[in-house]
This record gives structure tokens, C-alpha cells and sequence, in this order.
């Protein structure tokens, strides 16, 4: 066994297709970031108004994954510290991804998160929430500054509490007497500014900009360029970044996920000892990808999210021991107040719950078809998209999660 492995070891030593997987992962930052020219001068014309020690406006962007809206923003970020520095201009960003764990629940964990970013602390839990805005306030106002907060998926955060933390953080400004704050607002969900409160909405959203989808040949152009900094020379062979793109632009031009897909796809063709990487391989990170991702969505959801999902994987599961072929929308509401009930959790209306259902619907766990039933309305008739193999993986998570 210890020569087997040795061998493996060596293998990955001695034969690896990267010159630098780095340049492929999500946390590089590019010298440039192509075919997003008119977004980054758009952002910094609105940011350049702090070299004066001007406060900017609050900006809100939203795009879907993958279309280089934290990338823009961050690389307008980089940029103008450099040029304050130049001027010798007291600008400070502080940017926090809402969608980590130990941040997104609460907004004590927010709070808390900015307030370490700032040089303080607070316990991870047991003060009063005005307690830990009060320390936030101080360390913000310590002395005449402009902070200004770049809050990645900012929806996630929004979905997990309510948007009074959006709301009083954009009212901040009227309770300092040095500082002065702007915030960024960054979003996967283009529908994220129409569903919350219009009063943050008008605080928040002074501008907006929507990143578009990259299209295919876009795509290519922004694979190639990473390539080259990625795999050694002659690795890739021809057509894998097409394929790459292809299936990219399908998932709405998501540049993260066809970067991804050509890293695993470099991983799995080293692992097996090859010299190139093919379009076979393609193929085979795009189906680790799906599963890997269906994963994800069901541990990272909130919990009524969970608790409907949980409540159709089961009714599956109890469909298929009775030889039934379909379950409808009523059933699931009825197996989910049962659940809540179980778990001590609030039960939300049907009408709520038929909203979740359209939701796990569009992210492509269920296929959830609307059917008529003549004088008794329309209900939708509804079957889990899960993979038959991936049952347990999802059971599993969400029995931890939910508690049960």
C-alpha cells in the first residue's frame, strides 16, 4: 500500500498539468478583467468623488453568479487605495461576503464581523443587538474618516434575517458626528431590490447597475487568457475551451463555473495520469459540478427552505414505497406543518409555501408542474429532480441542519 501511494504521490509531483491552478480559482484577481470596461468606468466615476473626501453614493450591483461583479468591484477598489495613497487621501474599504456561515445568520454576526474588521470585538453572542450597534457606531466615528462597506451577496444575508439591517445601516450617516460611511451593495438576485422595503430600497439603490451575462464567444476570450497562466504550454487540447464555454453560457455566461470546470477538468485528466486535457474531461467535471452543487444549495438555504425540501424528499421516498407516481402541493404543505411541528418552528401560510416551492423549482431540485383540477383551481404536481444517488447526501444534511 505505502509503495501505491508513493507512486500516486510522485505521479502528482513529477507530471502536473499547471504551471498555476491559482489564476483558475475564485479568489484571483486578474490584471485586467476583459468585456467589463464600461461597468468598472461606470463604478469609478462614482467612487472617484472620495479622493476629494467626499462621501459617494450607495451603489447596488446585481448580476448573476459568474458575471464579475465582486471582481469589478474589488479591482475599482485596489485601484483607487493606490491612487489615494498617491494623494495621500484617508479612504478605507471594508468588505465582508454575507454569505459565509458564521456571518449570514443574524444581525448580531454582521455586526460583529464589521466591528472585528474595524479593530474591535465583541462576544459571539449574548449582548443586546443595540449594544453591539452602539460599539459598531463608536468604532466608526472614532475619528473623521470614510469607510466605505462593499457587502457581497448581501441577499443572502436579507433572506436568512429581514432588511432592517439594510435600513439602518443606510440611515448610519445621521448618527455620526466625524465619520462619514457609503455602502456597496452586491447581489446574485436581479429581482433582490423589488422585494424589500422601498425606504431602503431608495437609500440603497442611489445607483444601480446590472451586470449582463457573458455570452460564449466572451467566455472563450476570458478562458484563454487564463489558461495561459494556468497550464503548462500544448496541455489543453483544441475544443476543450469552446466545450468549456458551451456549457458555461448555458448556465446564464457564468465565468466562475467554467473556470471551475477547467480546473477539475485539469485535476481529473492529472489524476489519471494524462498528458492533455481533452474534452472527455470537460464532460466528466460538469456532472462532479452538478452534484456538487445541489449540495450546496440545500445546505446553504434557510431553514423554511429546508423544512419544504425535507418535507417533498420524504413524500418521495413514501411515494415510491406505495408504487404513487405524483404528489401534489397540498400534500407537501400538509407533510410540512407536521414537520414544524416536530422541529417547534413557526408554520408559514400555503400561499407562502407555494412561493417556496416555485423557488426550489427555479433552482432545478423539483420539477414542479401547474395542472388544472377544473372547479377546484390549479395546484402544481410535483417530483424531486434530486439524483436517485444523491438521496441520502441530501437526507442526511438536512436531518442535521433541521435538527431531526
Amino acid at each position: 500500500m505505502g509503495v501505491e501511494l508513493g507512486d500516486i504521490f510522485n505521479s502528482a509531483v513529477n507530471n502536473s498539468l499547471f504551471k498555476n491552478k491559482g489564476v483558475l480559482q475564485a479568489r484571483y484577481t486578474p490584471e485586467s478583467i476583459p468585456h467589463r470596461d464600461v461597468q468598472i468606468k461606470s463604478i469609478a466615476g462614482i467612487l472617484a468623488s472620495t479622493l476629494r473626501g467626499e462621501r459617494p453614493s450607495n451603489l447596488f450591483v446585481y448580476g448573476k453568479t459568474g458575471t464579475g461583479k465582486t471582481l469589478s468591484v474589488l479591482y475599482v477598489r485596489d485601484e483607487l487605495i493606490k491612487k489615494a495613497e498617491e494623494l495621500n487621501v484617508d479612504v478605507r474599504f471594508e468588505y465582508l461576503n454575507c454569505k459565509l456561515k458564521k456571518v449570514a445568520d443574524t444581525e448580531y454576526r454582521i455586526l460583529a464581523a464589521l466591528i472585528g474588521q474595524l479593530g474591535g470585538s465583541v462576544p459571539s453572542t449574548g449582548l443586546p443587538t443595540d449594544q453591539v450597534w452602539s460599539k459598531f457606531i463608536e468604532l466608526v466615528d472614532s475619528k473623521k474618516q470614510l469607510i466605505v462597506f462593499i457587502l457581497d451577496e448581501v441577499d443572502q444575508a436579507v433572506k436568512k434575517m429581514s432588511d432592517n439591517f439594510l435600513y439602518s445601516l443606510t440611515r448610519l450617516n445621521a448618527e455620526l458626528s466625524q465619520a462619514q460611511i457609503s455602502i456597496i451593495g452586491i447581489s446574485n438576485d436581479v429581482t433582490f431590490l423589488e422585494n424589500i422595503d422601498p425606504r431602503v430600497r431608495s437609500s440603497l439603490g442611489e445607483e444601480e447597475f446590472v451586470f449582463p451575462p457573458y455570452n460564449a464567444p466572451q467566455l472563450i476570450d476570458i478562458l484563454k487568457g487564463r489558461c495561459e497562466g494556468a497550464f503548462k504550454v500544448s496541455v489543453i487540447e483544441e475544443g476543450v475551451v469552446e466545450k468549456c464555454a458551451a456549457y458555461a453560457a448555458r448556465e446564464h455566461g457564468d465565468a466562475r463555473r467554467a473556470l471551475d470546470l477547467l480546473r477539475i477538468a485539469g485535476e481529473l485528466s492529472e489524476r489519471e495520469g494524462e498528458e492533455h486535457v481533452g474534452e472527455k474531461y470537460i464532460d466528466l467535471a460538469n456532472r462532479k459540478m452538478e452534484r456538487d452543487k445541489i449540495l450546496d444549495i440545500v445546505e446553504a438555504e434557510p431553514k423554511q427552505f429546508q423544512l419544504v425540501l425535507y418535507s417533498i424528499l420524504r413524500l418521495t421516498r413514501q411515494a415510491k414505497e406505495g408504487g404513487l407516481e405524483r404528489f401534489y402541493t397540498g400534500d407537501v404543505y400538509n407533510y410540512y406543518r407536521s414537520v414544524c411541528e416536530q422541529t417547534k418552528t413557526d408554520a408559514l401560510t400555503q400561499r407562502r409555501i407555494s412561493d417556496i416551492i416555485a423557488e426550489i423549482d427555479m433552482l432545478g431540485l423539483i420539477n414542479a408542474k401547474v395542472i388544472s383540477k377544473g372547479r377546484h383551481g390549479r395546484t402544481r404536481e410535483i417530483k424531486l429532480s434530486v439524483p436517485s444517488n444523491l438521496f441520502d447526501k441530501v437526507e442526511d444534511i438536512l436531518n442535521e441542519s433541521l435538527g431531526l
